[in-house]
């Protein structure tokens, strides 16, 4: 009995060993396995079913709006009927700054502004995981002479002017951003705001030096909520230009005045009776917010005013009349009385 039960425990010691052997050469040819890059990473099954779910594609083109005050960047797919419908709202893990649009290099301020990414600003080698330029200084920053480069939406957390993810949710909305620009959108929209635009927002900001600028970026926002598809956006005399468009598409000089417009055509967003509920629908995504209320200031002041463009008052009628056709020889600017900042 004594031999046989060596034998057995020898056998067993073997097989042990082997056993031992052939699960390290299994993780051995894991870990030389190629490992998939964050950028190169697909939307997960979870991912792929919510869209499913939202009657959304993975290719469909996307719009994006990021709120300063309550840290939180919105995905909207656009669905067949041409409207956008909110996907899902993340946490800004953090950014710098004060509310107020960035002005300068070094001044840690994260930008507002309505911004626009192609594919050339996606950039899947980041340091910071996985990132996308928002272009800034667009042509409205530069008309005003502001200054500052490579300011992101990126991952890690950590931010000098940028608006920070955690790494999981930056790969998805990299990733989001991705499969809509391989399946064919140019580009697409980034609208940063200083908070939600709210009446009450915009009340309780009143004393703001930057009130002005924020009302034209509320029409921005209100043209969205109306009608569920981004409004076109126009640079003259400094300032935004919101809903508008010329006969011929020509682009205005953003530091010029600014020529005849018209406001195009669009029927307010009504959802289908049996999609109201998907197009009341927000899910917010769990996650670290590092900015709190109190670390959180909006510099109050005498009101801001883009520079005066001379040509805007000219005998050949103000800014306001060429905007409209009205072909009128009154002094007003178009900025001024309609409030564009």
């Amino acid at each position: 009995m004594s031999r046989l039960f060596y034998w057995s425990c020898k056998s067993a010691a073997a097989r042990a060993f082997v056993l031992a052997g052939l699960t390290a050469a299994v993780l051995a040819g894991c870990s030389t396995a190629p490992e998939i890059a964050p950028a190169d990473q697909p939307l997960t099954k979870q991912t792929m079913m919510l869209l499913g779910k939202k009657g959304m594609s993975a290719q469909a083109p996307i719009f994006v709006r990021i709120f300063k005050e309550e840290s939180e960047l919105e995905v909207w797919k656009q669905r067949e009927d041409g409207r956008f419908y909110h996907f899902k709202s993340y946490p800004i893990c953090n950014w710098s700054g004060d509310l107020g649009p960035k002005q300068q290099q070094g001044d840690r301020q994260a930008p507002e502004g309505f911004y626009t990414v192609a594919t050339n600003q996606l950039n899947p080698n980041s340091q910071f995981h996985v990132s996308f330029n928002l272009g800034y200084p667009n042509a409205y920053d530069k008309s005003l002479g502001r200054t500052g480069e490579f300011l992101m939406v990126h991952g890690k957390c950590k931010s000098a002017g940028c608006y920070a993810m955690t790494d999981a949710l930056m790969e998805e909305i990299y990733g989001l951003a991705r499969d809509a620009m391989k399946a064919g959108q140019q580009s697409f929209e980034v609208h940063a705001f200083p908070f939600r635009m709210t009446n009450a927002n915009l009340e309780r900001h009143k004393k703001s030096k930057w009130i002005g600028f924020w009302r034209t970026m509320k029409k921005g926002y209100d043209y969205f909520e109306t009608n569920r598809v981004p409004p076109s956006v126009v640079v003259c005399e400094h300032r935004y230009v919101v809903d508008v468009a010329t006969s011929n598409n020509a682009r205005p000089d953003p530091a010029g005045a600014c020529p005849a417009f018209y406001h195009p055509k669009l029927e307010p967003f009504v959802p289908k009776p049996a999609e109201q509920q998907l197009a009341q629908e927000r899910i917010e995504v769990p996650g670290p917010k590092m900015r709190t209320a109190q670390s959180i200031t909006a510099p109050e002041g005498a009101e801001w005013q883009p520079p005066a463009v001379a040509d805007a008052r000219t005998s050949g009628g103000s800014s306001l009349a060429r905007m409209f056709g009205l072909g009128a020889t009154t002094t007003q600017s178009q900025g001024t009385a309609l409030g564009y900042r």
